[in-house]
């Protein structure tokens, strides 16, 4: 059974900390001059708020006429036509009123702006925040923020580590299904063969307050659309847009409450599943019609719905290809159905038809993106957004950007992360993902217009250290953000508890991506653990190095994958080295890599433009932690650092088993200091990844040693 009143069920919306503030009296009295149902929700926290932080017998008041507020201090909400806001904004400010009363106004464009101005004002009481220093306008930098669920409508959850979905289960084997998650995680939640042992007799989820709860932890940092099933659309699905679809308005009509907009993944072969259809084809007339009166349909039952994504002609999904058609054909028929009622749709630029044969060199799964959709660029309507994965391969611990970013200027354009944690441990190890995510949102891609004095003085690392985000270098159209999310059923909502820095940090980024990783990790350990020195301090060490740590000891030099095939979970070198997935590491006796140099290798180094393409191209000015992404090496070739590729396997996999054990010292330290709870379930995963780094660092430096039959030249234990 949840506890809701857990401190690992409130996350960081727990609001305790606000009682330290000097400014917490101002709850006390609420002026509403606007009103609906999104601006209730916005209200609804502030109430909340007040419950935490104040005795039983206060009474907080709420009106709507400044002449009935008691007391000189005072909360205003009121929407505003202010040209420094644009929709979703907000502007925070002190002010003393004419009877010297003292306010704070939160004024915004739109109902979505005054919620995400409330939950700013309730973090920024949570960090003892001096309001009478400046007015806060903030505007978010993405009009698209969403979260995609891999929740099937039996309840599981493809690449789900945190338990069932928080959105559908199954009527019955409801205990079954729960131990079926725990036992596999999200492996075989796709396997029809498993969803098939459960009955066909699905529903919205029993527990809709934590759905509403669940809404309310998006909106918090400023996350404003979900998919709530997954890309893979099986059989079952397919009826969300059909006679299942009163599911959808349930959970549409909670989250439109808290400003997110609910969208559907739907099945491009939908016509031949739920209609009479004997085809798919996206110029077929009645396919054509269709889809308008299926629109009509689904729009009639969910006005709010934000719109449409597909994921088609990959793993073996139908899409346009099967009828000899292209990507922007497809996408732009179902655009067409969704345009009268304001729906987008976002089409994934996921192909994984690139089979190749192990044998072949020259076919290269890294390029099949972009020799896709670039040649698409200005054939997709306005409501079409492509979702573009950061990196050209499948979220692995590190990739260079996916260089379709840097084409396609004339399309609309979203970035995909990857929070759940398939193949960075899984909830079982912490990995902080931010400072990645980061590092991928402030590459510059450049194109065409960029001046060759930024050519000549092209410095990456730079770039990335001063976190330049120069207009003219960067991709242009890049209208949001979207990313698989790591939630489940478990109390603590992510399976691992730091993993809610994750989707906390997501959604911080999301907003406003110059945010600084620092401020990310202070305002987390703040509002969910308090303000505790040591605490801040050691868990904010956690989390900063985590993700190299994890790097450290999995997968060397950008080369990435290294997996056991299917769990993506404990090591298996050579487990994906011969699939027709692209998925190499080329190592023999006397080197590793894959060369995707245009002289000499696969040529996908040409798609990128200046500077990118000749810093990656070339040998020497290719940064060594993508050195194996796109350059084979021999072992004893000397990194920037001084260091053999071979002793950097080496070094590397030991330091990160190290750094693990310093995780678990720093963490037991604060035996005491966090809720029991926490603290136990923790230092449980913790261990669990201490044991899964020795795996790792015993499983890699053995086989690269027995390999390549070079000494580790400092001598440790290797089998």
């Amino acid at each position: 059974m949840v506890n809701k009143k857990s401190n690992m069920y409130q996350n960081w919306l727990s609001h305790r900390e606000i009682k330290k503030s000097c400014y917490k009296e101002y709850i006390n009295n609420i002026l509403v001059l606007n009103h609906s149902e999104i601006i209730e929700s916005a209200v609804s926290e502030l109430k909340n708020a007040f419950v935490q932080i104040q005795d039983e017998n206060e009474i907080q008041n709420i009106c709507e006429d400044e002449k009935e507020i008691e007391g000189n201090k005072f909360i205003k909400l009121y929407i505003e036509q202010n040209n420094k806001l644009i929709n979703e904004g907000y502007k925070i400010e002190y002010i003393k009123t004419d009877d010297k009363r003292e306010c704070i106004r939160i004024c915004a464009k739109d109902d979505n702006g005054i919620l995400y101005g409330v939950f700013t004002l309730l973090r920024l009481l949570g960090q003892n925040y001096d309001f009478k220093s400046k007015e806060i306008i903030d505007n978010p930098k993405k009009n698209i923020r969403i979260v995609n669920h891999w929740d099937n409508i039996d309840g599981t959850v493809e690449r789900g580590f945190a338990g069932s979905s928080v959105l559908f289960e199954s009527c019955r084997n409801k205990k079954i299904m729960k131990e079926v998650m725990n036992a596999i995680g999200g492996i075989a939640a796709a396997n029809e063969v498993l969803r098939k042992a459960f009955n066909d007799k699905y529903k919205v989820a029993d527990d809709l307050e934590r759905i509403n709860d669940y809404a309310r932890m998006l909106s918090s940092v400023g996350i404003n659309g979900i998919i709530i099933n997954n890309t893979n659309v099986h059989k079952a699905e397919t009826y969300l847009i059909d006679d299942k679809i009163s599911i959808v308005k349930i959970i549409s009509e909670i989250m439109q409450r808290w400003g997110v907009k609910t969208y559907l993944s739907i099945n491009f072969a939908s016509p031949i599943t739920l209609g009479d259809l004997q085809t798919a084809d996206p110029l077929d007339n009645e396919v054509i019609e269709w889809w308008r009166k299926k629109a009509e349909y689904v729009y009639s039952v969910l006005p709010n719905l934000g719109g449409f994504m597909v994921k088609a002609d990959s793993e073996g999904r139908p899409g346009p290809f099967t009828y000899g058609r292209n990507h922007a054909d497809g996408a732009n028929m179902l655009a067409s159905a969704l345009s009268k009622y304001g729906g987008v749709l976002i089409w994934r630029c996921f192909v994984y038809n690139c089979r190749q044969d192990w044998r072949d060199y020259t076919i290269d799964r890294a390029k099949a993106a972009y020799d896709c959709f670039s040649p698409l660029d200005g054939h997709f309507l306005d409501n079409v957004y492509l979702q573009i994965k950061n990196g050209p391969m499948d979220f692995q611990v590190r990739e260079p950007i996916t260089p379709l970013f840097g084409a396609m200027n004339n399309t609309n354009k979203l970035m995909e992360f990857q929070i759940t944690q398939e193949y960075t441990g899984q909830q079982k190890h912490v990995c902080f993902l931010i400072p990645w995510w980061k590092e991928i949102l402030n590459q510059p891609t450049y194109g065409e217009d960029i001046k060759k004095e930024i050519i000549e003085n092209f410095n990456l690392n730079l770039v990335n250290e001063n976190n330049i985000t120069n207009s003219s270098c960067m991709a242009k159209r890049i209208n949001g953000i979207a990313a698989i999310v790591n939630i489940g059923n478990d109390e603590n909502w992510t399976g691992h508890f730091l993993a809610q820095a994750n989707i906390y940090g997501y959604g911080r980024l999301a907003w406003n991506s110059d945010i600084s990783i620092k401020q990310i990790v202070e305002e987390w350990i703040k509002l969910t653990f308090g303000d505790n020195p040591l605490v801040m301090n050691n868990i904010s060490e956690i989390l900063m190095t985590s993700w190299e740590t994890y790097e450290k000891y999995t997968s060397p030099l950008g080369i990435g994958w290294m997996v056991a095939p299917g769990h993506h979970y404990e090591p298996d070198v050579d487990g994906y080295e011969f699939s027709p997935w692209g998925t190499y590491h080329r190592a023999d006796c006397n080197g590793i890599g894959i060369d995707r140099t245009f002289e000499s290798g696969t040529g996908y180094t040409e798609q990128y433009n200046e500077p990118l393409k000749s810093l990656y191209n070339n040998l020497e000015t290719c940064p060594d932690e993508l050195l194996l992404f796109f350059h084979h090496v021999s072992y004893n070739h000397v990194l920037k650092s001084g260091k053999t590729v071979i002793q950097h396997i080496y070094d590397t996999h030991f330091e990160g088993y190290e750094l693990v054990k310093e995780f678990i010292y720093k963490w037991e330290a604060l035996k005491g200091l966090v809720d029991q709870d926490i603290y136990e379930q923790t230092l449980e995963r913790l261990k669990i990844q201490l044991d899964s780094a020795e795996n790792w660092k015993d499983q890699i430096n053995t086989y690269f040693y027995r390999i390549s039959g070079i000494e580790d030249e400092k001598g440790r234990k290797i089998y």
